[in-house]
């Protein structure tokens, strides 16, 4: 499957103000990751436990929290 073939959509953690977006596609077995400014750049897959981790750590560590 190509990623353009990806149901993408707007992290519920994206603003809407500024235009740091992040865009995710989940599927089964990787969740992609992709700058909605640049959607033809490069792109980040991880495993789902590894975006777990990611988000508990970005959750934790924010500066709002």
């Amino acid at each position: 499957m190509s990623t353009t073939e990806l149901g993408w959509f707007k992290s519920s953690y994206s603003g809407d103000s500024s235009g740091d977006c992040v865009e995710v596609a989940l599927r089964p077995t990787t969740i992609h990751i992709r700058d909605s400014k640049n959607t033809t750049g490069p792109r980040l897959t991880l495993s789902p436990a590894a975006w777990s981790e990611f988000v508990g750590f970005a959750a934790h560590h924010h500066p709002l929290s």
